[in-house]
């Protein structure tokens, strides 16, 4: 019998030893970060006149590329659509998916990817002409809605108006472009979609104070980054990327003060986040430093939400339950230890 176990561990090792030379290998050897993003979404992800990209989900990829390469530069931002994502990740153009991606049950299961975690909780909502003179999504019936058939949003929506008893007008498009056009034109007179993504393109209108945000949240989108299937290595190093990030907003590191706190802490979470104890970069295939360049790419969870999409920005977003678990709300990472 302890011949046996021992044949099964040294199959096991044997086994992950071959499973081991994945993504992360070919990221090294590229030494670059081929990273899916929205395609120009203020706030998440969109390129300024002179090519540069930032956002929210950029400074994901940015900091995956840091913890990796050393160098929050080292990524190839490919733009992706509802429709190309999924292919492009699935066929290797894409290391990661970092795109406002909900993670769902269909796409989980259905499409055999897998979620690194969730850094933005959202949901769906409406927008509408603040001249419309409503003030509840209870108060839409028989409006006219732009929608993509056969999406989530179209889904959602449908059963919405059928558990309040209320009908709509769809009024059918093939991208989110189209329905904004519309909606502007008034063809439609709602717009729906996730709040946060309403609000990045609100924030892109000529009058944004002239269209209201229902305050109406009718599903639960928890978005996050994207892997393939199979890949646990890979997936474990974006997921504790991600973790790294809201787990120094709640232990105080921020890239303002992360020299000073690697230097000396009494905090043993903070020492091993940090790499000054343990070896929890060389358990990832990493070195110690790689959650201090993570840190210092573009700060930690809150630093990169408030420069991007917070209250003082354009798009103007409230952290909501967003919030860290220590404040009321439901971001949180597993322990580093």
């Amino acid at each position: 019998m302890h011949r046996l176990l021992l044949c099964a561990a040294t199959l096991l090792v044997l086994a992950v030893s071959m499973s081991s030379a994945g993504t992360l290998d070919d990221v090294k050897e590229r030494k670059i970060l081929n990273c899916g993003v929205n395609a120009g979404l203020i706030g998440f992800a969109s390129k300024d006149s002179r090519d540069q990209w930032s956002g929210f989900d950029v400074d994901l990829c940015r900091a995956v590329a840091a913890a990796i390469l050393g160098d929050p530069g080292a990524v190839n931002f490919v733009e992706t659509t509802n429709s190309s994502r999924f292919t492009l990740l699935l066929g290797g153009e894409i290391d990661m998916l970092a795109r406002n991606t909900t993670w769902s049950f269909s796409k989980d299961v259905g499409l055999k990817i897998d979620f690194a975690g969730i850094n933005y909780y959202d949901g769906q909502r409406f927008m509408v002409p603040k001249s419309l003179g409503v003030s509840s999504a209870t108060e839409l019936n028989e409006r006219r809605v732009c929608v993509q058939p056969d999406t989530k949003t179209a889904m959602n929506l449908q059963e919405y108006f059928s558990r309040n008893n209320i009908t709509y007008v769809p009024v059918e498009v093939e991208t989110t472009a189209q329905a904004q056009t519309l909606y502007l034109e008034g063809e439609c007179e709602v717009f729906t979609a996730d709040a946060s993504q309403l609000a990045a393109i609100r924030a892109a209108f000529k009058a944004p104070g002239d269209h209201l945000l229902l305050d109406d949240v009718i599903s639960k989108e928890p978005l996050g980054p994207v892997v393939r299937h199979g890949d646990d290595e890979w997936g474990d190093v974006v997921r504790w990327v991600l973790n790294a990030l809201i787990a120094a907003e709640e232990l105080g590191v921020t890239s303002v003060n992360i020299d000073e706190m690697r230097e000396g802490t009494n905090n043993p979470e903070i020492a091993r986040l940090l790499g000054t104890q343990g070896l929890m970069g060389e358990a990832l295939g990493l070195d110690a430093e790689w959650a201090v360049r993570a840190i210092r790419s573009g700060g930690n969870y809150g630093e990169l939400f408030a420069r991007n999409i917070g209250e003082t920005t354009p798009i103007g977003l409230s952290r909501g339950l967003n919030l860290q678990w220590t404040e009321g709300g439901l971001l949180y990472s597993p322990p580093f230890r």
